[in-house]
């Protein structure tokens, strides 16, 4: 386990890299309640969720949030947080689920922008009501805890332009980036592999993007599988790098064998998606991962859980 504090202070950046779709229509709930993988009836003016859309085969395509607008005269019944560079992907693939549902999409990343306000305690100072995702709207901008990890602190949504009064100094985006990686949380942009990775080997269930409870939604028959098994092949780690930072996609060895593949990385840490039983055959023997010149030295984060699969049936790669 460990325990960082890579932010001393609380700090405020504008994300470049997020974009908004809006979903209006009677039937909006009903439609993105039977594709994602999270509860949309909790989604109100007090709560944001996190949730994902996936292949039929269990598989990541998108992440994103799911929140009501912080503008009450939009007509828009839900936003949707997500990666910029997959706005329109991501529409493509909601349009294609539409069928004759009364449901319009349209990309409203132009008409808002997104924020995060990161540091020690971030959601108690800006007086955010406790529990995941919850949320607040004030002059025109939606507040949310982030529902992924506490320590990634709040969301705000905001017409574009707004000035965000928030007493905090305002950081480049890069000092946002560090924490979410030392935090081991990924990016979809850049450590999925759209299509190829099972939420769970990203550790998006500990993230509470998925609610086992809410009934069928697409993927879900192996997602819950996998769940009830218990057990992973491979996950992604926070991994300390000593050396030049190895080039994203770089290849990961233990010894002679490869072990895994290097994601996002900044400033002497990066997200790896490593073979748990190399990583426990590491812990026990002092063997250790190298990625091009660097050694790398997964670290354990103390939200995750971690199981190890000798039965790979159902994991491909």
């Amino acid at each position: 386990m460990i325990q960082l504090s890579p932010v001393d202070k609380m700090q405020i950046a504008k994300l470049p890299n997020r974009g908004l779709i809006g979903l209006y229509g009677a039937d909006v709930h009903n439609f993105l309640q039977n594709l994602i993988s999270n509860d949309v009836s909790l989604v109100s003016a007090n709560r944001a969720i996190y949730a994902l859309l996936l292949t039929p085969q269990g598989k990541l395509l998108h992440d994103f949030f799911v929140l009501e607008p912080p503008d009450s005269s939009s007509d828009a019944k839900l936003l949707l947080e997500c990666s910029n560079s997959q706005t329109s992907d991501l529409i493509r693939k909601l349009t294609e689920y539409r069928l004759r549902a009364e449901v319009r999409i349209e990309d409203l990343t132009e008409s808002y922008d997104v924020w995060a306000v990161f540091g020690p305690n971030a959601s108690e100072k800006m007086s955010i009501p406790s529990g995941i995702g919850a949320a607040t709207v004030h002059h025109a901008k939606v507040f949310f805890s982030d529902p992924r990890l506490k320590e990634l602190g709040v969301r705000v949504i905001s017409p574009i332009g707004e000035t965000i009064n928030i007493d905090a100094p305002e950081s480049p985006y890069k000092d946002y980036e560090l924490n979410r990686i030392i935090r081991g949380v990924p990016d979809g942009d850049l450590d999925f592999n759209s299509g190829r990775t099972f939420p769970l080997e990203a550790g998006l269930e500990e993230l509470n993007a998925i609610d086992y409870g809410k009934g069928c939604y697409v993927g879900q028959e192996l997602t819950a599988r996998t769940h009830y098994r218990g057990t992973l092949r491979k996950r992604l780690f926070t991994v300390t790098v000593q050396g030049q930072l190895p080039e994203r996609g770089s290849k990961v060895f233990l010894g002679k064998k490869e072990a895994g593949e290097v994601k996002s990385g900044q400033d002497g840490y990066a997200l790896a998606m490593l073979k748990l039983e190399q990583v426990f055959e590491s812990e026990k023997d002092g063997t250790t991962f190298t990625a091009q010149n660097a050694k790398l030295i997964p670290l354990h984060q103390s939200w995750m859980n971690l199981k190890i699969d000798h039965d790979s049936d159902s994991q491909g790669s």
